[in-house]
């Protein structure tokens, strides 16, 4: 009966144990799995943050390559597929970025920035329902959010809403006061609709908060704030105060 006893004692600190060593095991694995991520949190963020150093210096395809690499090391980084989708956008390639936007909407379909950057991209290449679709959407996730305001009046002009170009002009201008593209928006908008007097006095603010306005050579930089060309042409007609053909 003794040696029973023991056998069983045995047999109970040997699976004691073995129950130990499988859960140091675990723990071991999960732990190094929970590093490894870290690690690769740490090298995407090396990585985002080497992509926006060439974007500022406008090496875009170096910038893609990091944060492609960012993407690649964090998939679930929401701001890693957007900054992606940008400098994509600003590199001219728009529908690679609307796929990489789309995949960061897919995965928060809540993130203002990928909205907006979407919204942008849909803008430029003329395609105004889903601009302004995008653009809504981010509007009333975050009401105070001036850029899709602004974008939203581009858009409307483009689609000759004129009344909801002013409106939404207005509002961007109010969010954000020290920026004068959403003056030049609604001085176009009011241009359109030919209230001369306010689409001069739309401009003029726009010149007290930046004077390169005065200077028509100086307006094609629009196309950089998302204005077509035509738009670009009308603001060109309000700064010199002559009427011209309307170009559409």
């Amino acid at each position: 009966m003794y040696w029973i006893s023991c056998a069983n004692k045995d047999r109970a600190i040997a699976s004691s144990f073995g129950a130990a060593v499988g859960l140091i095991l675990i723990v071991s694995g999960a732990s190094s799995k929970v590093l490894a991520a870290t690690a690769s949190k740490y090298r995407a963020s090396q990585y985002r943050e080497l992509g926006l150093s060439y974007q500022q210096q406008e090496r875009y395809s170096l910038a893609i390559r990091a944060m492609k690499k960012s993407v690649e090391l964090d998939p679930e980084n929401i701001m890693g597929r957007v900054n992606l989708g940008w400098v994509q956008h600003l590199a001219g390639k728009d529908n690679a970025a609307s796929q990489s936007l789309w995949q960061a909407i897919d995965r928060n379909p809540v993130s203002v920035p990928a909205l907006n950057a979407l919204g942008i991209v849909n803008l430029v290449t003329g395609n105004l329902a889903a601009a302004v679709a995008v653009h809504l959407w981010a509007a009333i996730l975050q009401p105070k959010d001036e850029v899709a305001y602004y974008n939203l009046s581009l858009a409307f002009e483009r689609l000759r809403l004129y009344e909801w170009a002013i409106a939404t002009a207005k509002s961007a201008a109010t969010l954000e006061p020290h920026n004068p593209h959403p003056l030049v928006a609604s001085a176009i908008a009011y241009w359109e609709v030919g209230d001369r007097d306010r689409a001069k006095l739309a401009y003029q603010q726009a010149q007290n908060l930046d004077s390169r306005y005065s200077d028509r050579t100086f307006l094609p930089n629009l196309k950089k704030a998302g204005f077509s060309q035509s738009q670009i042409q009308k603001a060109e007609q309000v700064c010199s105060g002559n009427v011209h053909q309307k170009k559409n």
